[in-house]
């Protein structure tokens, strides 16, 4: 008996030496999601005035992919991320109300009052499903460890246990997120307890106005940004001894711009206007500190088994320059623009960076602008170095490329399909027939359809019954529709989404 006792607890051992092993041979996984960024502001896509060396290298080691999507609105792109489902489907723009904490911290309503509206907010904000699989949980459920820094939650108003459910083992950031439209917060919240941010006074996080003419370091002494890379590195540190998947969420380049200090590219910047200027260092802020988190994996041994991915959560924004044009829908000759042969570009509207990279419109669009975002992906030795793919791919992938990376099946139900294949070099087995973009706006443009044959169906205008189709595949920049050369295409597509939006989530009984 003692013989066999023994023999059983060597065989225990070795399978427990095993499972480490396996464990360790699994990939840490990093993913970077910058905020209203978009493709054109990365070097690697074509930026000619802000360089952006550490992001350009992701590109210029690993993958980039030059077909991809995010949403066209910030709280519904994080939704289609975290649950692996197009944002048409049911909730996905179900997003709660924020600013309740600013009315308390800025003596508007007392703390009594507060506490009464949160829990009526907890009461009835879209209610979660016992069995709803989220991103993170997903990382959990292989052994992962999970950790989130920035923007929590899909968006508005989020809580501790909320934050919880969706997975994350560890959080840092805000709970709010009308109050990320300061930098400077009072206090921050770290796995439910609040931590306080020297300096910072202002209810409203020190948010600036519109025309981002406030004085440089306008706001407090703590900047939001630099308190979430001392955490994530701090992270890094302590907890990379088993596999983790972080996940940073920031607020840059979201404005209203403020950044603690220019950065010296363009401090002197002869035809740059302070906004600008801002904008830009808010940028190189976002570039540095992907610099410094690879280096720490470089530090720490564990770059070659990280993979890092960098996107955006929706198209680019203006914070600075030719906005009110934009908002105007006037040309730089003060022309109005139109849907059709004369759309809103930032190439053609003096915007100095070119944000969008001639693509038509910005955030809240149906156009190129609004929601086609960077993707790259960096795996040492995996991934062949400076490779490109056009394989059509969106946010709500990445749960189910996630599940590949850690061994886990993906849930069943989800939109998305994994692209570990292609990143991997090999054949894509599954493909997309269609992604959809849901969007309830309709200021340029509002949702659309991208078939995997390259075309594209926007809904130019809802109130009309509009529709254009574009061969994004030769024409990304939307000049040609051709809708009336292809009106049968034009209403299949269209019934294909018009089924999409507002449609039952399959992942879900």
């Amino acid at each position: 008996m003692k013989s066999f006792i023994q023999t059983l607890l060597v065989l225990v051992a070795a399978f427990s030496f095993l499972a480490t092993c396996h464990a360790n041979d699994r990939p840490n996984v990093i993913l970077i999601f910058a905020d209203d960024l978009g493709p054109g502001m990365l070097g690697c896509y074509g930026q000619e005035v802000v360089t952006t060396p550490n992001i350009d290298r992701l590109a210029r080691e690993g993958m980039k992919f030059t077909n991809y999507y995010g949403g066209v609105y910030c709280a519904p792109a994080r939704w289609t991320l975290l649950t692996g489902m197009h944002d048409g489907r049911n909730g996905g723009w179900a997003q709660n109300r924020a600013g309740l904490p600013i009315w308390r911290d800025a003596g508007q309503i007392t703390e009594e009052d507060y506490q009464e509206r949160f829990a009526k907010h907890k009461a009835k904000s879209n209610p979660i499903a016992d069995d709803e699989v989220f991103l993170a949980q997903v990382a959990q459920q292989a052994g992962y460890k999970t950790a989130q820094f920035g923007k929590l939650d899909r968006g508005f108003l989020t809580w501790n246990e909320r934050v919880q459910r969706f997975g994350w083992d560890f959080h840092e950031g805000y709970y709010d997120h009308q109050r990320c439209h300061g930098f400077y917060p009072p206090y921050l919240w770290r796995n439910g307890e609040r931590f306080e941010l020297p300096g910072n006074t202002m209810a409203d996080c020190g948010k600036t106005s519109e025309k981002g003419d406030e004085p440089v370091g306008y706001g407090g002494e703590t900047y939001s940004q630099n308190v979430f890379i001392e955490g994530i590195l701090n992270y890094l540190r302590s907890d990379h001894d088993q596999p983790f998947f972080l996940y940073h969420p920031t607020q840059l380049p979201h404005g209203p711009v403020a950044i603690p200090e220019l950065h010296p590219d363009f401090a002197d910047h002869p035809k740059m206007s302070l906004a600008e200027k801002k904008y830009a260092s808010m940028v190189k802020m976002l570039d540095d500190h992907v610099g410094l988190i690879m280096n720490e994996l470089v530090t720490l041994g564990i770059d070659d088994n990280t993979v890092v991915l960098f996107t955006s959560d929706n198209g680019h924004e203006l914070y600075y320059g030719p906005k009110p044009s934009y908002k105007a829908q006037t040309l730089v000759n003060g022309d109005p623009a139109n849907l059709t042969d004369k759309k809103w570009r930032t190439s053609e509207c003096n915007d100095i960076f070119d944000g969008a990279g001639g693509r038509a419109g910005l955030k809240r669009s149906g156009y190129q602008g609004g929601m086609q975002c960077p993707m790259i992906v960096r795996w040492p030795g995996k991934i062949q170095e400076g490779s490109e793919s056009s394989l059509l791919t969106a946010h709500y992938d990445f749960l189910a490329t996630l599940a590949d990376l850690v061994g886990e099946h993906k849930p069943n139900g989800k939109d998305g399909i994994s692209y570990l294949p292609t990143l991997l070099g090999q054949k894509q087995p599954e493909k997309h027939d269609f992604v959809v973009i849901n969007n309830r706006f309709n200021a340029m443009g509002s949702r659309a359809l991208i078939t995997g044959e390259g075309l594209k169906l926007v809904e130019a205008d809802r109130k009309q019954g509009v529709f254009q189709l574009y061969d994004i595949s030769t024409d990304n920049e939307e000049r040609t529709n051709l809708a009336s050369g292809y009106p049968e295409k034009v209403e299949e597509l269209k019934q294909i989404l018009m089924r999409e939006i507002d449609s039952p989530r399959p992942d879900l009984p």
